[in-house]
This record gives C-alpha cells, structure tokens and sequence, in this order.
C-alpha cells in the first residue's frame, strides 16, 4: 500500500524517477527566520606582527552577546599564513578553543564593523546580534576581557617553518567546520548563548613575523 508524504503546504512528497524512485529533496540553507546568515574576513594586514611573540597569545576573538537568540557557527578558515622574516625553524601551532562567562569584552587589534548591512549574505535579513568580532594587529594587540576558556582546544592548525622569507607556510585551511564553509556543512556546528564565544590563539618560534587572515561563516537564530 502506497503511503503519502504531505508538506507543510499541503503538497504531497514526489519520487524521482520509475526505477529507484527515491524521495525528492532540496537542500536549503537554515531558515534563519527574522535573523540572518553571515560571513566574515579579518585580516592581520601589513605591517607584519612583530618577532618573539609570547606562547598561546589570542589573535582572534569572537563574543556572542544576544540573548535569547543563538550563533550557530558553521565553519572558520585560516586565509593563508604568510612570514615577512624567517623564523628560527620550528613549529606553529593555531588553536581554538570555547568561552564561556564571558563579561567584559577584549579590546585592540581591529574589530569588525558589524553595524547595518555589513557581514549579512541577503540584504533582507536582519542586522547582525554579534557582539564583537576582532583580531590582532601589529602595532595593537589584543587584550583578553573577562571570560573563561575551556581547560583544551577543540580545533588546531599546526606546521612547521624556518628561516625562509617572504614564505606562505599555509594556504586557506579549515580550522573548524565544512572546509567550503558552506551552511550546515558540519553537522556539529558550534552553538553559542549569551556570554559565550570563541578564542583562537597562535604560538610561533622566534625571530619571525608574519600575518595571517580569517574567516568565519555563522547563522543566528531564535531556536536550534
């Protein structure tokens, strides 16, 4: 006996074609209702950060400050990983980790202007609810705020390097997510509430400067 699929609308479910008849389907983006879906590049441009940076600094800082609407966080890629100055040969290590109770947002380095129609992929939808999204700068870094970061990463990019100059040690690498960063790629995205975000942190070798960028692809919703 033949069942029938009826949709929302009212519409009954179709196969596709007489000899396997799968179920036809279309793969959509999250519906993001009255909010939106973003994408964000953050560059640490010229000049270079400077050599003999300390272990485990933050370069990249992301707070989720809405509430009660969630970020959902669909992927984030490394854009390059370019040395200006050769390093005394070693290995680098960018990791990410989560924050939580995170009260009183970092300062310096370069914040994303998140304000109108910037970061949104349809200009209908919403004006972003995040709260800051900011990254390193030579002559500016980064001041941590007042959170708590998990006891261990939960992503990480390492490689090595040397004295090589004017080297790209990394080309566009997946930190976290679906490597094309596309919606729902992962299909364990990150979900942030109120006072929650995410930290990357880089350690070097000495000598070195470099600059690196980065992208973050997220949603933001009422439910999820």
């Amino acid at each position: 006996m033949a069942i029938q699929i009826q949709g929302y609308s009212g519409v009954v479910a179709e196969c596709d074609g007489p000899n396997h008849r799968s179920l036809r389907i279309t793969v959509r983006p999250l519906d993001y209702g009255a909010l939106g879906q973003y994408r964000c590049v953050m560059w640490v441009f010229p000049p270079p950060l400077a050599a003999g940076m300390a272990g485990n600094t933050e370069v990249y800082q992301l707070r989720w400050t809405a509430t009660p609407q969630l970020a959902i966080i669909w992927g984030i890629n490394l854009d390059g990983w370019f040395a200006t100055t050769g390093f005394t040969p070693g290995f680098v290590s960018m990791t990410m980790t989560i924050a939580r109770s995170w009260t009183v947002d970092g300062s310096g380095g370069t914040p994303a202007d998140l304000t109108g129609n910037n970061q949104k992929l349809r200009t209908s939808m919403g004006t972003s609810l995040m709260g800051a999204i900011r990254v390193v700068q030579a002559a500016s870094a980064l001041t941590n705020g007042t959170k708590t970061l998990d006891a261990q990463p939960i992503a990480q990019v390492g490689f090595s390097v040397n004295a090589s100059t004017n080297t790209n040690y990394l080309s566009q690498t997946c930190l976290y997510g679906a490597s094309a960063l596309e919606d729902g790629g992962n299909p364990a995205p990150i979900v942030l509430v109120q006072n929650e975000g995410l930290v990357v942190r880089a350690t070097v070798p000495a000598t070195g400067t470099w600059n690196f960028g980065i992208t973050t692809a997220w949603s933001e919703v009422t439910a999820y």
